[in-house]
């Protein structure tokens, strides 16, 4: 498995509230993007992920079914960061999504909750492994908005579910069989809303070199706005 990184705060944010994190030891590919005033976005997801670090390493080796671990341990993030946010008015009202991928073997485990995304491009396709767990997602599950009408409205940023708002909350769990040439792409909305699903595996394709191919990506974001910050994390398999 090779792999490349960027974090990005764009071109309005003066903080980079997003996180990320590659533990090869585990395995383990993880993006955030916190939200809160006074910094605290930051500091929920550094949390976050480092909470979800600690609890695999203690749980190391993984069992068979390392998918039950990795919830498990997204779940122990929620509580430690609903806990500080509970604790201290600095920190009111802060949280962050998560969006984790487990690589064992021949399989992706995933963790997901918030609206950061995993992507799969295989042959040439794109397949978003992850929903959305936000209100304009939910639109378009009823039919009452297209993806595209999504990716532009006014209240794309509004979750229906994040880290550190419940005491708990319910993670999204997956896994896929990966194939030699497969390319796993973990991202924040700083991306995705700049970026259709279609643009991104054009230019992963165009980009057989990881570390070309993540810097593309994010100076298209940028080049059409920067209006969120932009984390990106980009696997092949071989």
């Amino acid at each position: 498995m090779k792999w490349s990184q960027a974090s990005e705060a764009g071109l309005v944010r003066r903080v980079n509230e997003d996180s990320l994190c590659v533990e090869p030891g585990l395995g383990l590919f993880t993006v955030a993007d916190g939200m809160g005033g006074h910094q605290a976005g930051e500091i929920a997801s550094r949390m976050a992920i480092a909470e979800l670090v600690r609890f695999l390493k203690a749980h190391h080796p993984l069992p068979d079914d390392p998918g039950t671990i990795l919830v498990q341990g997204v779940q122990e993030a929620n509580r430690l960061v609903y806990q500080l946010s509970s604790s201290s008015a600095s920190y009111r009202g802060m949280g962050t999504t998560l969006t984790a991928a487990l690589v064992t073997k021949d399989y992706l485990y995933l963790a997901h909750v918030g609206d950061s995304r995993i992507y799969l491009l295989r042959e040439g396709k794109m397949h978003q492994l992850t929903e959305d767990h936000s209100l304009v997602q939910e639109l378009v599950r009823l039919g009452g908005l297209s993806e595209e009408q999504a990716r532009c409205h006014p209240q794309r940023n509004v979750l229906t579910r994040a880290l550190g708002i419940e005491p708990r909350v319910e993670v999204d769990g997956g896994r896929v069989k990966l194939q030699p040439g497969d390319k796993v792409l973990l991202c924040t909305d700083g991306l995705t809303v700049h970026l259709s699903p279609q643009e991104i595996g054009m230019l992963v394709e165009k980009n057989p070199d990881l570390n070309r191919a993540v810097n593309k990506l994010v100076q298209a974001a940028l080049e059409r706005g920067g209006s969120d910050n932009i984390t990106v994390i980009l696997m092949a398999v071989e």
